[in-house]
C-alpha cells in the first residue's frame, strides 16, 4: 500500500493513466485513497471523453459506490433507468443485484470528470449484466492488490466435487 504523502490532494496533481478498450470504453483516471492514508475507503478521479464510458455496466454484491460529478454532462445508467447528470450531482450505487447495476456515459462535448468513492472490501463479486460475466476477487488487505481474481460466465460453472480425489 502506498504511504500517505499528505492528507490533501488536488485531482489536477494526479498522474492519470490513460486507457481505451474498443470504441466505447476510455478514460484517464487515478486511484488515490492510499495516498491519503485511507485503507477501507477507495477514491478515484476519472476523465471520460465525449461519447465514452469509463467502465462496463456492472453491480457490486458487497461494495457500495458514490460518484460526484465535477464537470461535463452525462447519463447515469442505473438498473433499467437513465438519469441526466451535471456538475454537482451526487450519484449512489448501493450493493445489490442487477437492479443496482450502473455506469456513467459522457453525453456532452467536453470530458466528464468525477470522483468515485467506494468501500474497499477484502472480497467482492461483480456482475456485468450486459455481457453475462462476473468477477470474483479477494485482496490481502482492504484496498490492496487482488490476490485472487477470476472473470467468467455462469455457464462455465463446474460441480463442487469436480476433480476431487476419490470422486
Amino acid at each position: 500500500m502506498t504511504k500517505m504523502q499528505k492528507p490533501v490532494i488536488n485531482p489536477a496533481e494526479l498522474d492519470l493513466e490513460h486507457w481505451q478498450e474498443g470504441t466505447f470504453f476510455e478514460s484517464r483516471d487515478a486511484a488515490f485513497g492510499a495516498q491519503l492514508g485511507l485503507k477501507d475507503l477507495g477514491i478515484g478521479y476519472g476523465e471520460v471523453p465525449p461519447g465514452k464510458s469509463g467502465c462496463p455496466f456492472h453491480n457490486h454484491h458487497i461494495e457500495e459506490e458514490l460518484f460526484v460529478i465535477l464537470s461535463g454532462e452525462g447519463e447515469y445508467r442505473f438498473g433499467p433507468d437513465r438519469y441526466p447528470v451535471k456538475p454537482g450531482d451526487v450519484l449512489g450505487a448501493p450493493a445489490g443485484g442487477p437492479e443496482t447495476a450502473h455506469h456513467l456515459i459522457n453525453t456532452g462535448t467536453v470530458p466528464l470528470t468525477y470522483l468515485s468513492i467506494s468501500a474497499n472490501a477484502k472480497a467482492e463479486i461483480v456482475e456485468y449484466p450486459d455481457s453475462g460475466k462476473f468477477l470474483a476477487k479477494s485482496r490481502a488487505t482492504p484496498g490492496g492488490k487482488a490476490v485472487f481474481r477470476f472473470v467468467g460466465r455462469k455457464e462455465s460453472e463446474t460441480d463442487y466435487w469436480d476433480g476431487e480425489p476419490g470422486i
